[in-house]
């Protein structure tokens, strides 16, 4: 904190190139009429290494899906909720039932919330995905999947920031997957940090 009593220094924050298309600007911009002198260190890559970067200390806060279970020692708080949407190619036949989706293509996270949940989806059904291609990264699958190659899953935030959101369509699946809670993660004792409290602060509780 300055002599002033304004809070300056530094905060590390990791998010994917999605979410800093959809949350970043509203968090930097509240964050910059409240505390002009707090500079933010951004890093961005896979979503599904958001949480273990913050266990890890490579990052003071995270934008990260929210797992089934929190682990301990992190604390949570939602920013959005997105559903998990099946995707394909304007041209792609649906599958319509159980022996379809046994023979269709999948491209799929190779880890993660959203691949669990998937995963999950076809043994409730009894019956294998089919893997195509597992890939890092939701903006890769959506690329595959317009060019035709297989039938995928991505959180909604991802298609409305895609480029390429025209060339796909989203598919009636029945029953749908559990929806991403997306929002701000950190160690529970960082919270005492007032430069990490002032970002924090920039989400409505």
């Amino acid at each position: 904190m300055a002599r002033d009593g304004k809070l300056r220094g530094e905060v590390s924050l990791y998010c994917s190139v999605t979410a800093s298309y959809s949350f970043l600007f509203d968090i930097l911009a509240r964050l910059r009429r409240a505390h002009p002198r707090i500079e933010i260190k951004l890093r961005t890559g896979d979503p599904e290494d958001a949480i273990a970067r913050v266990q890890r200390g490579h990052a003071d806060i995270a934008i990260a899906a929210k797992p089934r279970r929190l682990p301990s020692g992190l604390a949570f708080r939602r920013i959005a909720v997105s559903p998990l949407l099946f995707i394909a190619a304007l041209d792609h036949r649906a599958p319509a039932d159980t022996a379809d989706w046994a023979r269709c293509p999948m491209i799929l996270n190779e880890r993660g919330l959203a691949r669990e949940r998937v995963d999950r989806w076809f043994r409730d059904r009894g019956v294998p995905a089919v893997i195509y291609a597992q890939v890092a990264g939701n903006e890769a699958i959506v690329s595959m999947v317009s060019l035709g190659l297989g039938v995928g899953v991505v959180p909604e935030i991802v298609l409305e920031n895609s480029p390429l959101a025209q060339k796909v369509r989203v598919l009636d699946v029945e029953p749908a997957l559990a929806p991403y809670e997306v929002g701000l993660v950190t160690l529970g004792k960082q919270r005492s940090n007032p430069l990490v409290d002032a970002v924090w602060n920039t989400v409505d509780p």
